[in-house]
């Protein structure tokens, strides 16, 4: 599993970065990352936390945005179907994506219950399994989300502190 994310990095890079790639994409592909779908994005990378939509709200409305609910929804649709953001099953919350330029990967998402920390890494190897069944059942597969909830190495009783 690489880019995992529990680790101590350099946050404002890590946000420039990912601010970064997600222009470098869209200017590729000819999308268009409005002013209101970066702040959303840009608060998602900021807080390294699953985020519901009135959460996401609730940040913009604290900075004088007069955002309302279908539009917080409408920039979350547009970062997740463009892979900039992953929508996080048991949470009902949104996460940004560690590695938006890679196009299309297969995410498993480790979701600390303690602090709300999500970390992105790769599917195992196992998920070819997966895929390899559904072929064999002619079963064609859309979606797959891969979640584990636990403690990360800060939450874990005598881990970092």
């Amino acid at each position: 599993m690489s880019e995992i994310g529990f680790g101590k990095h350099d946050h404002s890079a890590c946000i420039s970065g990912a601010l970064e790639a997600a222009e470098q994409v869209c200017s590729a592909q000819g999308l268009r990352l409005t002013k209101g779908r970066r702040r959303v994005l840009e608060i998602l990378v900021q807080e390294h936390r699953a985020m519901g939509a009135y959460d996401i709200l609730a940040v913009l409305s604290d900075e004088g945005f007069g955002a309302q609910p279908p539009v917080v929804y409408r920039a979350l649709e547009f970062l997740v179907s463009n892979g900039f953001a992953h929508k996080i099953e048991k949470l009902n919350a949104y996460v940004a994506c560690s590695h938006p330029q890679e196009g299309d990967h297969a995410p498993v998402f480790l979701i600390c219950k303690s602090c709300g920390i999500v970390a992105e890494g790769d599917a195992p190897k196992r998920k070819s399994d997966l895929q390899q069944q559904a072929q064999e059942s002619g079963f064609v597969i859309e979606t797959t989300v891969m979640e584990a909830e636990g403690l990360c190495p800060t939450c874990v009783p005598g881990g970092e502190a």
